[in-house]
């Protein structure tokens, strides 16, 4: 299963107030595994940067200046996608720019329910307590030291980490299920059964213990449950 965690940067809060994406960075799991593979962009907003805004990410007017507008990434930015399941935090907030962002270049726009929403994972899982990103690192003891600053790309890396906690730890499928080949040919694993031992395994109770045992059972009377079973 090919998931992709997502996370952008913005000018401020509303497309519909003249906001726009400024970073995207997104993180490859496949079977909720990393792959390596990323992608990460940095994007040219057309407005001036609100104070506030750099505040929280520290992208400018002069760094955004000479990069791309969002019309001329779509492309790549929806084939990295493609129909991966995307894994925000706070999703809606993700999902709301970059279906305005896409709306604006005339493309398709995502489906909300390609989008899972760690943050609603989060509250339902430690209900009242902080799920912020830096919250759930912590109860996670997930090392975020080089989070001084929002970027696109680091918090995707992060929140990557926080969601294996979140739905189970780092290997949430793994079962000992038998779909594997045997070494003698084609049949699978779940055809095996076990044979008898060669050896009877030696009884671990001592003669002393099987006698008081037995005479414990003689003292609960006929109706000993025991006895229905010797």
């Amino acid at each position: 299963m090919r998931e992709i965690v997502l996370d952008t940067e913005t000018t401020g809060f509303e497309p519909g107030e003249g906001d726009r994406i400024v970073e995207i960075g997104a993180v490859e799991l496949m079977g909720h595994v990393p792959t390596g593979r990323t992608y990460h962009q940095y994007i040219n907003p057309q407005r001036s940067m609100p104070e506030e805004a750099f505040a929280v990410h520290g992208l400018g007017d002069e760094f955004l200046a000479d990069k791309p507008v969002f019309k001329d990434i779509a492309q790549a930015f929806v084939d990295f996608v493609g129909d991966a399941k995307l894994v925000i935090h706070n999703a809606a907030f993700d999902m709301k720019f970059l279906n305005a962002e896409l709306g604006w270049c005339d493309r398709p726009l995502l489906p909300m329910d390609q989008a899972l929403d760690t943050l609603a994972i989060a509250r339902r899982r430690f209900p009242g307590s902080p799920a912020s990103l830096d919250a759930l690192c912590r109860r996670f003891g997930i090392d975020n030291s080089s989070r001084t600053l929002h970027g696109a790309l680091l918090d995707s890396e992060i929140l990557a980490e926080v969601y294996l906690e979140l739905i189970g730890g780092r290997q949430p499928d793994f079962a000992l299920s038998a779909t594997a080949k045997t070494n003698t040919g084609d049949q699978q694993e779940d055809d095996w059964r076990a044979g008898p031992r060669p050896q009877e395994l030696p009884a671990r109770v001592s003669e002393e213990e099987a006698a008081a045992h037995t005479a414990f059972v003689e003292a609960l009377g006929d109706g000993a449950i025991w006895k229905r079973f010797n």
